[in-house]
């Protein structure tokens, strides 16, 4: 039976958590899809989960920058870019993955950038295997209502709140 998960919260992890789940699913021979909303190829947990047998990462041909950096001109492009990265889910989804990892969903829903409707449905009509991973901060109540596992990271302290910066292979 498939539940859904969400990892949510100001703090570092939300990926991090998704990505060993990923990990574990594929170490026991299940099929991991991951898909990723508002991020870059240049994180290396793309790179790593790359190498694994049994884990597709959706690629990101395009990015668009900081949301709030946005105009509604490139929110609309990101929007229909994000249609098509979602119907990849889907399909992979329908096509028997045991795990499929929503990256960021929660801004993404957020913002307009995917089809609430078509979230919910496959959420509610999923493959009865099938678990479902979202990240993200500020969930909807749509989803909280759906979540089986809901785990929150806190910050309580982080380096950037001195002033350093994200560092490669750590923060991404």
């Amino acid at each position: 039976m498939g539940l859904i998960h969400i990892y949510t919260g100001d703090g570092k992890g939300k990926t991090s958590a998704a990505v060993g789940l990923a990990v574990r699913m594929a170490g026991r021979g299940g099929r991991v899809v991951v898909a990723r909303f508002l991020k870059t190829e240049n994180s290396g947990e793309v790179a790593g989960l790359r190498q694994i047998k049994g884990v597709t990462v959706i690629p990101l041909e395009r990015t668009f920058g900081f949301l709030w950096n946005m105009t509604e001109e490139e929110k609309k492009e990101a929007a229909d870019y994000y249609h098509m990265i979602w119907e990849q889910a889907e399909n992979a989804a329908k096509e028997g993955a045991d795990l499929l990892v929503l990256d960021e969903m929660m801004a993404a829903w957020r913002n307009g950038l995917v089809d609430h409707e078509r979230i919910l449905s496959l959420l509610d009509h999923r493959p009865e295997r099938l678990e479902i991973v979202m990240t993200g901060r500020d969930v909807p109540e749509e989803l909280m209502e759906r979540a089986d596992y809901i785990t929150e990271m806190r910050k309580i302290r982080h380096p950037f709140d001195k002033g350093i910066s994200a560092r490669k292979g750590i923060e991404y």
